[in-house]
């Protein structure tokens, strides 16, 4: 699965690398966690150009009763995501971009656990396969919500966990986005992505806490 991920990447490195008409106004954040808001791209309807949005992470679907759901739909398995009610409208309609830029995963060590933190080779901003919907509340809130798409861990991952996020590459960007493009033709970029291009780290357990968000989460540790 994903839990945690981070974006530190600076607003402006990440509208040139996401092809943004604006510079987003967007922190840096070392330790996002599910419910808080995370960054997206999707594209406008005429499909003219990319748009940045923040969604609340943890997808809640359209047919919901109350937004509790979205915390147990932080991610969607790529395996069944076109045939799980919750994912299944969304995997044809509203795919999207999420924005990262290093991600963790946590091993078993006895009773605890020691977290690890990933990034691409080049240490690049990156997007993670999502999905989105519009939830409207009884009450008339509307609440824009995504979830993560997770695959097999590659052998850079395995070590710590079997699932990791799905990464498209940019080369996938505009295909992943296109409505235009039904949930069979995209389901065969929801792949591992390549583990020689991928780097690992322990980190400090500081990350544990969602309270914790400084640059000391991603720092290494002997």
């Amino acid at each position: 699965m994903c839990g945690r991920f981070t974006l530190n990447t600076s607003a402006k490195i990440l509208a040139e690398f996401f092809k943004l008409s604006e510079i987003p106004d967007i922190k840096a954040r070392y330790n996002i966690a599910p419910t808080q808001s995370v960054a997206t791209v999707t594209v406008s309807p005429e499909k003219i150009e990319r748009q940045f949005q923040f969604m609340r992470w943890g997808l809640i679907p359209s047919w919901a009763k109350d937004l509790k759901i979205g915390s147990k739909m932080i991610n969607a398995r790529s395996e069944t995501v076109a045939e799980k009610p919750a994912f299944r409208s969304a995997i044809k309609h509203r795919r999207c971009l999420i924005i990262a830029d290093g991600f963790y995963e946590w091993l078993p060590q006895g009773k605890h656990k020691q977290p690890y933190y990933f990034q691409t080779a080049q240490g690049a901003p990156f997007a993670f396969a999502g999905l989105w919907e519009n939830w409207q509340s009884p009450e008339g809130e509307s609440i824009v919500s995504c979830t993560i798409i997770t695959t097999a861990a590659n052998e850079t991952v395995q070590p710590v966990h079997d699932r990791m996020p799905v990464i498209l590459p940019d080369s996938a960007w505009e295909k992943w986005l296109d409505p235009a493009n039904s949930a069979q033709q995209v389901l065969p970029l929801l792949k591992p992505y390549a583990a020689a291009a991928m780097t690992a780290k322990a980190v400090s357990a500081i990350v544990n806490s969602p309270t914790r968000d400084s640059p000391e989460c991603i720092q290494a540790i002997e």
